[in-house]
């Protein structure tokens, strides 16, 4: 991925489910941000400023200069909700196309954020504001419940930077008790072109349903880079694992153009959470019927 690229990475690894109870956050006094962090954050704001001078990282949803018909939102589904991106290889996630199951969330979606010692008051509470009224809009647009929480969460947000990165995997166990020690040596030495990922988890030896979600957002990006690193990460861990280039307009696809969740986006997680769907399906199996529930979504056949 270049390092111009929001790389969107989804690894669904088999783990026991979380213990969920709370406990407290110690907080350190911040020390001052690492040159190396500090080389990040003049990085991503030279990144964002060229994105959006060059007309990408987009606001507006498409709607006036992206039409798509319902064989397009279909065909661009069953790339993105039962494909994979990434696959696990030798100890390491790497980039490999494979087909997949359709994987969603049974339980309720408590979404709960956690801050690096960067992460400044106000700063956090922007952050907890954007992910209170994007869980809001997730709730509506899927009709599963979503929400936030301060405690007892099981999708979690991480806002890190590069010297908090470094050390986080304790963090990760006790979140996610039994992760694989991949995931946190991946998490740990995310480079500086992976702008977010996230790692979604299922129970051992059950339907493939997310138990435990665990996001990463880099505290040195900039407000819109943050905001689409939220928009993109959160909704491909309810079950939109990948990525394609031929989704338009869409924030999962690697090009940039848009920054956040637009209208095409929305009908995607409505297909996702479709009660005639259910989890374990593989793309020949969904295919009828997820070409049924997008005409009916688009009016009919197109």
């Amino acid at each position: 991925m270049s390092g111009a690229a929001l790389l969107a990475l989804s690894a669904c690894v088999v783990a026991p489910a979380p213990d969920l109870s709370p406990r407290p956050e110690p907080r350190a006094e911040a020390p001052a941000p690492s040159a190396e962090s500090q080389a990040f954050a003049r990085y991503y704001r030279s990144v964002e400023a060229r994105l959006v001078s060059d007309g990408l990282l987009r606001t507006d949803g498409g709607q006036t200069d992206a039409p798509f018909s319902a064989a397009t939102l279909a065909a661009n589904f069953e790339r993105i909700a039962l494909y994979d991106e990434y696959t696990l290889s030798g100890g390491r996630f790497v980039q490999q196309q494979t087909p997949s199951r359709l994987r969603r969330w049974e339980q309720p979606v408590r979404i709960e954020a956690h801050f690096g010692r960067s992460v400044d008051a106000a700063q956090q509470a922007e952050d907890r504001s954007v992910l209170s009224t994007y869980a809001s809009r997730l709730a509506r647009v899927t009709g599963h419940p979503i929400s936030t929480v301060t405690s007892g969460g099981n999708f979690h947000v991480l806002y890190l930077d590069r010297d908090d990165q470094r050390s986080v995997g304790e963090l990760v166990r006790r979140l996610v008790p039994g992760v694989g020690p991949e995931t946190i040596a991946e998490i740990e030495a995310l480079p500086r072109s992976t702008f977010c990922s996230v790692y979604a988890f299922s129970e051992s030896g059950s339907r493939p349903v997310y138990v435990a979600a665990i996001a990463i957002i880099r505290d040195e990006h900039p407000s819109l880079l943050r905001r689409s690193c939220v928009h993109e990460e959160v909704a491909q861990g309810l079950g939109l694992p990948n990525d394609s280039p031929a989704a338009r307009p869409s924030i999962f696809n690697d090009d940039e153009e848009f920054a956040l969740l637009t209208p095409h986006d929305e009908l995607l997680l409505r297909i996702l959470y479709d009660r005639r769907l259910s989890p374990g399906l593989q793309p020949a199996q969904a295919r009828p019927l997820v070409r049924t529930i997008a005409e009916e979504l688009l009016g009919g056949p197109s």
